[in-house]
């Protein structure tokens, strides 16, 4: 009897240390975080971790669908936060794309280099943070800045510390329109592989890149691949119907057609390889004029993916594409190798990745604004590129004021600080320190907890 009663009492102690938060979260009684967390208008807390030395939070953020009419629907904005100490600095990392379907916890470069806190934003109309129904026009770059300002207002209420943004590819370039728009809410940016198409058709730079990077012969062997796929197009395009419907991918939503996709696909194969390859990586490069139709076509699929110009995985991509089309432009290449060979010479453009009713013509007064102040007033930017990636071959400018801009030697799109020549890993990491107040003396090593690090970077093989 007097063991039933003492189990009574310990499970009567447990429920009062227990409570439930407002977003259904468990949570201990005594759990400030939590409650500054709850406490904040608009924002719910999804479910929560307990790490070694953090706490990981998935959340969501009521944001107004169109931040001039505020009071015209909402939607809620997907984010996560990594929470080390109050008083570390905070950085804000926005992908550019959508967040995993179950996000995890892990930190970006400038997290692990500051042993900061995080936040990770999913951009505007990757789903699930997409207004329903979803006017498209407020698609644009100032909206998702303006998504983000509402954030780290929101956020300053925790941290009254640092703040630092960061963003790779595309989360770079998102990353610097917030600047531009909002720049008192942070202290400083790391743009990471951020292209910069100022003028869309004024393109020539991405073909003068394709006519230097790497070697005479690595060129040469990757040219002469895109050329014979293309000769065999009666042969390949068979194949990649029969691997559509074995999987279940489809064409006429977005592409329109296999033969469309093939051609798109093949054309992108040199694009995706030194993107995601090294020239150390010419090796596997098969021969041309001896290859069977299997190692051209298996080649293809590992660099670019036959399954990528498809319905299935451009659906993901379309508030990318949306946006190429309607301001941030998009690479446009002679292709003057494979004279003669395309079936379809407008093909190469961003609204041929988008379906009918997304289409839209370009703008290209946004670009040219962002530009102009990157290279004028910007204050405390820092851009990494990689000097084989050819999304830096039309890179921001940085200007005078407390910024800066290093190339990491062979790097493709993966290139960051550590990639960097040690001189200017030392220098860009001071200078990132420097802006978040963070001891110049401190070691990576000292700094950074045992979290896997996020690129911030997409998969282009997820399909």
């Amino acid at each position: 009897m007097v063991g039933r009663v003492r189990l009574r009492i310990v499970a009567a102690l447990a429920s009062l240390l227990v409570v439930l938060s407002p977003a259904g979260v468990a949570r201990a009684a005594d759990d400030p975080l939590l409650d500054q967390l709850t406490a904040i208008p608009g924002l719910t807390v999804v479910s929560q971790t307990q790490g070694t030395g953090y706490r990981f939070f998935v959340l969501t953020y009521r944001q107004p669908a169109d931040h001039r009419h505020p009071k015209q629907g909402s939607y809620e904005q997907r984010l996560t936060l990594l929470h080390r100490s109050a008083d570390s600095p905070v950085v804000l990392s926005t992908s550019g794309y959508g967040l995993a379907a179950s996000p995890r916890p892990s930190q970006t470069e400038p997290t692990a280099l500051l042993n900061a806190n995080q936040v990770s934003v999913e951009h505007r109309f990757f789903t699930p943070s997409r207004p329903a129904p979803a006017d498209w026009s407020d698609l644009n770059i100032w909206q998702e800045a303006s998504d983000e300002h509402r954030i780290v207002t929101a956020f300053k209420t925790l941290y009254d510390t640092k703040w630092i943004q960061t963003g790779g590819s595309k989360g770079g370039m998102t990353s610097v329109y917030h600047r531009r728009f909002y720049p008192n809410d942070v202290d400083g940016v790391v743009a990471y592989v951020a292209p910069n198409d100022v003028i869309n058709p004024a393109d020539t730079a991405y073909d003068k890149f394709f006519d230097k990077v790497g070697t005479a012969s690595c060129r040469t062997a990757l040219d002469d691949v895109q050329a014979e796929a293309l000769r065999r197009r009666d042969r390949l395009v068979p194949r990649l119907q029969a691997d559509a419907a074995e999987n279940g991918w489809t064409f006429a939503r977005t592409i329109g057609t296999a033969d469309r996709s093939f051609e798109m696909t093949v054309l992108d194969s040199v694009w995706a390889f030194w993107q995601y390859s090294s020239e150390a990586d010419c090796a596997t490069v098969p021969a041309a004029a001896t290859a069977t139709d299997d190692q051209l076509y298996d080649w293809i699929d590992a660099v670019a993916g036959w399954s990528f110009y498809t319905d299935q995985a451009l659906e993901y991509y379309w508030p990318y594409y949306y946006q190429a089309a309607s301001q941030l432009g998009w690479p446009s290449l002679r292709f003057e190798h494979l004279r003669g060979l395309r079936n379809y010479p407008g093909l190469y453009t961003a609204n041929s990745s988008l379906p009918p009713e997304l289409r839209r013509p370009h703008n290209p007064l946004p670009m040219i604004d962002v530009d102009l102040w990157v290279r004028t007033a910007a204050q405390r930017m820092l851009f990494i590129y990689g000097e084989n990636d050819p999304w830096g071959a039309e890179r921001f400018t940085p200007s005078r004021r407390d910024s800066a801009l290093y190339v990491a030697p062979g790097a493709n799109h993966g290139a960051n600080i550590a990639r960097l020549k040690p001189e200017d890993a030392a220098a860009a990491t001071a200078m990132l320190r420097r802006w978040a107040g963070v001891p110049a003396a401190a070691t990576t090593a000292q700094l950074s907890a045992p979290l896997p690090l996020d690129d911030m970077l997409p998969d282009r093989h997820r399909y």
